[in-house]
């Protein structure tokens, strides 16, 4: 049986905030491309094949699937000055600004996908170390507060990127540059402004590789609630990948305009539903918090993406776009802030392997990221000819599998 570990004290209102700060910067430096920059360079670079898009997003989360464990280890086994989390930080971001640059200059798909695998892994590894911070030094009556201002801040976070971006499709290197400047700053502050304890004092079990390739697997049968939030949060973002890897170019086929074009209608888009994702992230959070119980939340917010997404799938003008866009927002807010929460209550080992099992748990998204979109490229051809794409069977198949994932969690015993 797992022990429970002493409950943490509550944080500080500047740790919360800047912590908020800096995953919306690593959100929009990241995951703009994901949103329009790498759509915009494809088409400029093979504007006959979209369905590259797919190959390069998948091979990029192929590789932090293969990579965010050891990192997650590694970190955990960290001892310096600086603590334990803050190195990664800074390392993970140096190499997210050179991997902007490289998609930006690129001057092949290769090397777009190359970029593409260097900012998964950059940004990737910021992300990981500021989520273990808050394992680290959350405690329960915080988390859902936490996740629900966090989550909120990383859904809003390429919305604005887009909107930022809008007037920049013309010059690559701004495209990239402008979302990852914001990434720095956010990223810096939090690195210099909240601190760190010393780590260096901490016991350090040595592992040789074995001990490490080990530590990428685990006994489900030890902590079943962790796994049961593992496979939910595993089928929930298989659903959302399905759903947005093609977006860009599902608009503009539902819409009849350009690629280039696209951009700004997802960007207006995407503001107006900055409401309903606050709606969804802060209230969940907020209120899972409150009320003591995360499941009921997380099997709504399941239910309410897939019936945004069905609504998408049966759309043929912006204003029902528009409607469906807005209740998908609501559902990924409401589903990713309570499931953060929910993570955090259910995460195995904290006081010692915090990272490993938040790499672990990087697994269920990152699996999804690597398969989801070239299967989503296979089922954009089925029971279609010519250069037509069946985006419908796409939204409905993303519709069943995010559902799913709010179900999956009903499973849990430990947590409300």
């Amino acid at each position: 049986m797992q022990s429970t570990p002493p409950e943490l004290p509550k944080v500080s209102a500047r740790y919360i905030w800047f912590m908020v700060l800096a995953q919306f910067g690593v959100f929009m430096a990241f995951i703009t491309p994901i949103a329009i920059s790498l759509a915009v360079r494809l088409g400029e670079l093979a504007p006959s094949n979209q369905e590259y898009l797919g190959y390069i997003t998948g091979a990029g989360a192929l590789w932090v699937m293969l990579t965010a464990p050891f990192m997650g280890i590694w970190s955990d086994r960290t001892r310096s000055r600086l603590g334990r989390r803050r190195p990664f930080m800074i390392g993970g971001m140096i190499v997210g600004v050179v991997s902007l640059v490289v998609m930006a200059l690129a001057p092949s798909v290769l090397v777009l996908g190359a970029g593409w695998i260097l900012a998964q892994w950059g940004w990737g590894t910021v992300l990981g170390n500021l989520q273990n911070s808050t394992a680290d030094r959350l405690p329960e009556a915080q988390r859902g507060k936490v996740a629900g201002l966090t989550g909120f801040a990383t859904q809003v976070a390429p919305v604005i990127g887009v909107i930022a971006t809008m007037g920049l499709t013309g010059d690559p290197l701004l495209l990239f540059l402008v979302p990852g400047v914001v990434g720095v700053v956010f990223v810096t502050l939090f690195v210099t402004l909240v601190h760190e304890d010393d780590s260096r004092a901490l016991p350090l079990e040595r592992i040789g590789l074995v001990g490490v390739l080990a530590k990428y697997v685990y006994n489900p049968r030890r902590f079943p609630d962790f796994s049961w939030n593992w496979l939910g949060r595993f089928l929930f973002y298989f659903g959302l990948t399905l759903n947005t890897t093609f977006t860009a170019y599902f608009f503009a086929s539902r819409l009849g305009v350009s690629i280039t074009e696209v951009s700004g209608i997802i960007g207006t888009l995407g503001a107006v539903g900055v409401l309903a994702t606050t709606a969804g992230a802060l209230g969940g959070g907020f209120l899972s918090d409150r009320l003591r119980r995360r499941r009921v939340f997380l099997v709504i917010g399941g239910a309410i993406m897939a019936a945004g997404m069905v609504t998408m799938a049966l759309s043929s003008d912006l204003a029902f776009l528009f409607a469906g866009s807005l209740i998908v927002s609501l559902g990924i807010g409401l589903f990713a802030a309570v499931d953060m929460a929910l993570l955090l209550d259910v995460l195995p080992e904290k006081e010692t392997d915090a990272g490993r099992f938040m790499g672990i748990t990087g697994f269920a998204t990152s699996i999804p990221q690597a398969a989801a979109p070239f299967i989503a490229s296979g089922i954009l051809l089925i029971g279609v000819t010519g250069d037509a794409k069946n985006y419908s069977l796409l939204f409905f198949i993303a519709a069943a599998f995010v559902l799913l994932g709010g179900l999956v969690i009903l499973r849990i015993k430990s947590v409300r």
